[in-house]
C-alpha cells in the first residue's frame, strides 16, 4: 500500500469514527434523558461522543483518533444552540464565521500534516507509559476527557451569546471578531511557514524564521487569541460575568503548563541548536528576538 492510499484509508476510517460518534450524540440528545438546560444536555452529549472516539482510539490502538475532535465538535456545538435558542443577532453570525472560519483551518492543517493511522502523537504513548497498570485511565481521561471538557468550558460564551436575546455590546462583538480572525491569521501564517520548514529543513536545523523568530509558539498564541476572542463574545452579550473568561485561561494553562514545556524538552534533547532560540526567541508573547550577547 502507498504513503497517499494508506493516508486516504486513514482518513476514511476517522472521519467514520467521527460519522458515528456524532450520530451517537445526536440520538442522545433526541432520545436520551433531558436535564432540563440545554447546555448540560449538549456537554452531556458531547461527553458520550468522545467516549465513541475513545472506543475507536482502544480498537486501533492509536490515541490520534481524538486529535480532530478538538476542531470539529465546536462549530457542532455553536450551531445546534443557535437552533435550539433561536436567537438571531450581530454576534450569533459574527461567530458563525468566525468559529466556522477557525474550524475549517485547523482541521485542514490537522488533514495536512496526518500521515496516517500507523503513526500517533509522540506524548500519548508517553502517558500512557508513565501511568503504569492505569494507563486506560490515563488514555481515557488525559488524553480524551479532559480536552473535551476544556473545549466546551472555552465554548461556554458561545452558549451565552447565542442564547441571550438582545445585542448586547455590539462594539465588543466587532472588536471579538476582528481579535479572533487576525488569531486565525497568525496560526495560518505560522503553520504554513512551519510545513515550509520541515518539507526543506536539513537534520538538526531548528525553526527561527518568519513569525518563529519572534516567538517559539506562535501557533499556540494565536490558538489562545481565539479562545481568548469567544470570551469577549460572551462578555459583550453578558457584560460583568467575568467567569467566561474561564476557558481562555484553561487553554493557558494547558499550554504555558504542559504542552509548551513537553515540546520544548523535546526539542532541546533532539536538537542542540534549540538552546540558542531559546537564548533569542520570546518563550510565547511575540516580540522582536532579542540580541545575545557574545
Amino acid at each position: 500500500m502507498t504513503q497517499t492510499a494508506g493516508k486516504t484509508r486513514s482518513l476514511a476510517v476517522v472521519t467514520a469514527a467521527y460519522v458515528v460518534a456524532v450520530a451517537v450524540a445526536a440520538a442522545w440528545l433526541i432520545w436520551g434523558p433531558s436535564t432540563g438546560r440545554l447546555w448540560l444536555d449538549t456537554f452531556v452529549a458531547d461527553v458520550v461522543a468522545t467516549l465513541v472516539v475513545f472506543a475507536f482510539s482502544r480498537a486501533y490502538r492509536n490515541s490520534s483518533f481524538y486529535d480532530a475532535y478538538w476542531s470539529v465538535v465546536p462549530p457542532l456545538l455553536l450551531f445546534y444552540w443557535w437552533y435550539e435558542a433561536g436567537v438571531s443577532t450581530l454576534s450569533t453570525w459574527l461567530l458563525a464565521v468566525l468559529v466556522t472560519v477557525w474550524a475549517v483551518r485547523l482541521t485542514g492543517n490537522w488533514v495536512y500534516a496526518f500521515p496516517g493511522l500507523h503513526h500517533e502523537d509522540w506524548r500519548y504513548p508517553m502517558f500512557r507509559e508513565r501511568a503504569g497498570r492505569f494507563e486506560f485511565v490515563a488514555d481515557l481521561v488525559a488524553i480524551h476527557l479532559i480536552p473535551t471538557v476544556q473545549v466546551f468550558l472555552g465554548m461556554l460564551p458561545v452558549y451565552v451569546a447565542v442564547t441571550t436575546p438582545g445585542g448586547g455590546l455590539a462594539w465588543l462583538s466587532v472588536l471579538a471578531f476582528v481579535v479572533g480572525m487576525a488569531a486565525v491569521a497568525l496560526e495560518f501564517a505560522a503553520d504554513a511557514q512551519m510545513h515550509r520548514f520541515v518539507a526543506h529543513k536539513q537534520p538538526g536545523e531548528v525553526m527561527d524564521r518568519g513569525l518563529w523568530s519572534w516567538s517559539r509558539h506562535p501557533n499556540y498564541f494565536g490558538e489562545f487569541g481565539f479562545w481568548f476572542a469567544l470570551a469577549l463574545f460572551g462578555i459583550a452579550a453578558a457584560p460583568g460575568s467575568w467567569w467566561l473568561f474561564l476557558g481562555a485561561a484553561a487553554m493557558l494553562a494547558m499550554f504555558l503548563g504542559a504542552s509548551i514545556p513537553m515540546m520544548e524538552a523535546r526539542s532541546l534533547e533532539r536538537r542542540p541548536g534549540y538552546q540558542d532560540v531559546v537564548d533569542r526567541v520570546s518563550r510565547f508573547v511575540p516580540r522582536p528576538p532579542a540580541k545575545v550577547r557574545t
